[in-house]
């Protein structure tokens, strides 16, 4: 069996916000291997009208034409009710940034944050992003809120693409021929508010070791065609595709698509350690042996002909 080498990203994510609060972090990861790869991140802010800014370090760059405000999709509640995975009542644009969702039994204000005036800051090894909450207090009307946006996830995308066989031609021939079967393995690895992986502007900043994260969520949406280490996942379910149907990035078809969904928070480990990995890895037939087969094939007949005709001729001297 041919196999690709397993290719591994190790992305370390920073949230934190500025006053008395506890957080919760969801990030899904809509995988793509045969196309772009987008995340949706969301936070969750219990305690907001005590909180003075939130931060989230994007370990690549982006700019804001690149992000997507999601909570403007909420309007269609049956993209809330996939979200949640319950019922739920929104009052779509309660004011000109904020709406309100009602759900299991609390109320929560959904903050626009295209509606902002939100900074990103690139840094030597990803992007800072800035939310102004003071400025924001006005049109609050409750004391939890959640900020969402997507995406492309550039880190999976590099992961994902193409890379050039360096083992030579004769070697990728005899791979072909001799395996039409093609293994991948692709590994990825998230982490959360550790400092190691964060680069020196983040570790610098006093208020971000300070802060109080709570839970983080992690969920992965990936065809069914590719097999995922799910031995750490505590729930899985079927993308509802027609929950979903106008909510699903571009060029991800959530036909047969599985979510898989993590959970770690302070309860289990009090160091607050967020970190989450998986892999993923599928078998498929090599279109490019099978060609390489039909090929040879059509060769050996070829061939195959040209020398009974010559056996014949030379060696019976028979005029067929």
């Amino acid at each position: 069996m041919a196999s690709k080498n397993k290719r591994f990203a190790d992305d370390g994510w920073a949230v934190w916000v500025n006053g008395d609060d506890i957080s919760t972090v969801y990030i899904n990861d809509w995988l793509n291997p045969n196309g772009k790869s987008y995340v949706d991140f969301a936070v969750r802010i219990r305690g907001i009208k005590d909180s003075k800014a939130l931060h989230v370090y994007v370990p690549f760059s982006v700019t804001k034409e690149e992000i997507l405000d999601t909570s403007l999709c909420f309007k269609d509640e049956g993209v809330l009710r996939a979200t949640f995975s319950t019922a739920g009542i929104i009052d779509y644009k309660k004011n000109e940034c904020t709406s309100e969702i009602a759900y299991n039994g609390r109320t929560i204000d959904l903050v626009h944050i295209s509606c902002l005036d939100y900074e990103l800051t690139p840094l030597a090894s990803g992007t800072l992003m800035s939310i102004n909450l003071e400025e924001l207090q006005k049109y609050l009307a409750n004391d939890e809120a959640y900020f969402l946006w997507r995406m492309p996830h550039k880190s999976l995308d590099k992961i994902f693409e193409p890379h050039i066989d360096m083992g030579g031609l004769l070697t990728r021939v005899r791979d072909l021929i001799t395996s039409p079967v093609v293994s991948e393995k692709y590994g990825y690895s998230i982490r959360i508010n550790e400092a190691r992986l964060l680069p020196s502007e983040i570790n610098r900043i006093g208020a971000f070791h300070r802060q109080k994260l709570k839970k983080a969520v992690i969920s992965i949406s990936v065809d069914e065609s590719y097999s995922v280490n799910d031995s750490n996942c505590y729930r899985i379910r079927r993308v509802e595709k027609e929950l979903y149907q106008d909510y699903v990035p571009d060029g991800f078809n959530c036909d047969d698509a599985i979510t898989y969904q993590w959970n770690q928070n302070r309860d289990t480990d009090m160091q607050g350690r967020f970190n989450f990995y998986f892999d993923i890895a599928r078998d498929y037939i090599s279109k490019m042996s099978m060609l390489l087969y039909m090929i040879i094939l059509m060769i050996v007949g070829i061939a195959g002909g040209f020398l009974w005709d010559f056996i014949k001729v030379v060696l019976f001297g028979l005029n067929w």
